[in-house]
């Protein structure tokens, strides 16, 4: 699929008038945990700025927490507000496909954020991070820092296309490494799941040398597990995301946290321009927008540290 760039003035400059009444559905996960939590912040504040600049410009946001429920909002959405855009990001992959499907082929505009469909080509535009670089960022800091026969443990996300582009970027950049994975299992994006996981790995392995999260929030649940344990001074923990909790920790040259790898969830406040501005003035807006992730090490981690950020 091709790429697309589009100039930050163009983002900025969307404050004209639609020629006629147009409505885009949002429709988002609930803030179940801390990542999805910002993801609604943005979402609710980009909804507002953009209605307050453009009165003919309608939205429809709506949360959801399981795949049904996010099934019904989208019906709800064309059968009574007979939207002419949609901005999902999928609860779960696989259950919203088809509905999401029957409503591209509706006519409706389709931008799907950061969890792909398991099918591909339904969408018009996708907006999402840089999934493979998110694994392959901390499995590569893995390789450079973890001596042959290092042994680790991984934390997967919730069952999704984000999830398994995540570890298969991982595994790759681990290839030839000699470090072991002891055990690899689901803490989706959740910290008390993760924070059980946690603890049965403890309980079974007496030497684990490093924790990959694939979330900040499974990381959370890891360290508390880690410290509950005793055993802080016998591993480091690498999470994603760029919580303001880890920034801080690499900010402090705290040796559990030593680098984290960024996935901003302000991605929805791109994916929600961009739409609006294709809808609003016909610019080209189809194809691929991919943020890269970075490593957040103490060198740089002042400029990922944002004191307001609900996250």
């Amino acid at each position: 699929m091709r790429k697309i760039l589009i100039a930050t003035t163009a983002l900025m400059g969307l404050t004209a008038a639609p020629a006629l009444a147009q409505t885009i559905g949002v429709s988002i996960p609930a803030a179940t945990h801390g990542w999805a939590g910002a993801l609604n912040f943005h979402a609710e504040r980009t909804v507002q700025r953009l209605q307050e600049a453009n009165p003919d410009l309608q939205f429809v946001l709506t949360t959801t927490s399981d795949p049904g429920q996010q099934v019904s909002d989208l019906e709800d959405m064309v059968a009574t507000r007979g939207i002419d855009a949609l901005v999902v990001l999928p609860f779960e992959s696989e259950p919203l496909t088809g509905p999401i499907q029957r409503i591209a082929e509706s006519g409706v505009w389709v931008t799907v954020v950061d969890r792909g469909l398991a099918q591909e080509g339904i969408e018009n535009l996708y907006v999402a991070g840089d999934n493979d670089s998110f694994g392959r960022t901390a499995g590569q800091y893995f390789a450079d820092t973890l001596e042959d026969g290092a042994k680790v443990v991984v934390m997967r996300g919730i069952a999704s296309t984000v999830d398994n582009e995540r570890v298969a970027g991982f595994e790759a950049a681990l290839e030839g490494s000699g470090i072991e994975v002891l055990a690899m299992d689901h803490g989706n994006w959740n910290r008390d799941t993760a924070f059980n996981l946690m603890q049965d790995w403890l309980s079974r392995f007496p030497e684990i040398d490093a924790v990959w999260a694939a979330d900040d929030d499974m990381a959370v649940g890891a360290l508390a597990a880690i410290d509950q344990a005793g055993r802080t001074d016998q591993m480091f923990v690498v999470g994603g995301a760029g919580m303001k909790e880890m920034v801080q920790r690499i900010q402090n040259n705290d040796p559990t946290v030593p680098v984290n790898v960024t996935y901003p969830p302000s991605m929805i406040s791109t994916a929600i321009e961009m739409t609006a501005l294709g809808l609003t003035s016909g610019a080209p807006m189809s194809g691929e927008f991919i943020i890269a992730s970075e490593l957040i090490t103490p060198e740089n981690a002042e400029n990922y540290y944002f004191e307001d950020s609900p996250y």
